[in-house]
């Protein structure tokens, strides 16, 4: 039996996770299950799974989550030390799927002790890329891509040689936000933010879908995880959400990735890597689908695309600021403390700040600086929205 961990299991990543391990109990040992406020599901896998250990990574949450094991044999724990010790424990298989810059110190952990990781925390590679990737070849471990673009690109680069590639394509929906003008996106609301058109995802990613700060992050994400230059990275905006990734080669061929908006697809691939295993997905009906359409992104109206590229120009530290600014920008969205724009305009602001007092470029990256900068990024964040 293959011993597993899913970090993130009450999300839509975890819970898909859960789904096609489940389809399959015989064949895993399940070691820790974490997750957030949401206890009571949180309880519910890990009694169903057999887990070893539970974690939230609320402290407060704790006592209710020792009350849902109570007699199950199943350890409770809670806080970011616990998630660390979580993912120090043996296992060949981790799915990484926490949001946020909180998914990196566990999958550096998992990785150093010899663990498969299953990445589908961006963050930890927009945040310390090459501390990350670095760690899994010290150690002979794998970093196999989730998020749907990069499990794309992954399974076309199957048996090529990566300096053949002329360019890489990642494809975005466009969000609920496609076709609306600057002026309606200054009005956008909270509930028009999660109303994704293509994708049923969490909350965050949801909205960070709708203000293309998803696709700025996949972006660093791709130069980091493949090794590619950022002029070779590209975006297209593609509704129907059919088409994954693209990869072109020197010959001027493109080998597309296409599936229906599931993220079991991705998930079962790393889950069986390398081998391709039946999966409880819908098929894909050329014939019925007709078409496809692509647009070009507009990166006036979605600035976040334009300051990716300025991130990784910059380099070191810029991509830890960018994300935990972004964060921060997100939650005072989220509690409806500014607009949607703003967002935006707070993440290039506090880039600009930092990059000219610190030199952001220049600072080397292990994971206390990347607290560091992580942290200050954040305070700008919210000193700068005039709130509290």
């Amino acid at each position: 039996m293959r011993r597993v961990s899913i970090f993130g299991s009450t999300g839509s990543i975890g819970q898909s996770t859960i789904d096609l391990i489940r389809r399959d109990a015989q064949s895993y040992d399940v070691v820790a299950l974490t997750g957030g406020a949401n206890v009571d599901l949180l309880a519910h896998d890990a009694r169903a799974l057999c887990a070893e250990v539970a974690v939230t990574c609320y402290e407060d949450r704790l006592p209710a989550l020792r009350d849902a094991l109570a007699g199950t044999g199943i350890e409770a724990a809670a806080g970011e030390a616990a998630l660390v010790e979580a993912a120090a424990r043996p296992a060949d298989w981790i799915m990484s799927a926490i949001v946020g810059a909180a998914g990196l110190a566990p999958g550096m952990t998992a990785l150093a002790q010899g663990t498969t990781l299953a990445l589908a925390n961006k963050e930890s590679l927009v945040t310390a890329g090459p501390l990350l990737m670095e760690t899994a070849k010290a150690h002979g471990t794998k970093v196999l891509p989730v998020d749907s673009e990069h499990s794309a690109v992954f399974q076309a680069l199957v048996g090529e040689d990566i300096q053949s590639v002329e360019r890489i394509i990642i494809t975005a929906s466009g969000g609920p936000f496609r076709d609306w003008s600057h002026a309606q996106l200054e009005q956008a609301t909270l509930s028009q933010a999660l109303k994704h058109p293509s994708w049923d995802m969490g909350q965050r990613i949801t909205i960070d879908s709708a203000s293309m700060f998803n696709k700025a992050l996949e972006i660093i994400e791709t130069k980091e995880f493949f090794g590619v230059v950022p002029a070779q990275i590209e975006v297209l905006v593609h509704p129907g959400s059919t088409v994954h990734a693209l990869v072109g080669f020197c010959d001027g061929a493109l080998m597309a990735h296409l599936g229906v908006p599931d993220m079991r697809h991705a998930i079962g691939y790393a889950l069986h890597h390398p081998d391709r295993r039946m999966l409880p997905v819908a098929r894909l009906d050329l014939a019925a689908l007709g078409t496809l359409h692509f647009e070009a992104p507009d990166e006036r109206r979605f600035p976040a695309l334009r300051l990716a590229r300025e991130v990784m120009e910059t380099g070191g530290l810029a991509g830890a600021v960018f994300n935990a600014a972004k964060e921060a920008a997100l939650d005072l969205f989220i509690a409806e403390k500014i607009a949607f724009t703003d967002m935006a305009i707070l993440v290039e602001r506090v880039l600009a700040e930092m990059s000219s007092g610190v030199g952001l470029g220049k600072g080397s990256i292990t994971l206390d600086t990347v607290r560091e900068s992580d942290s200050e990024a954040r305070a700008r964040v919210f000193e700068a929205s005039g709130t509290n």
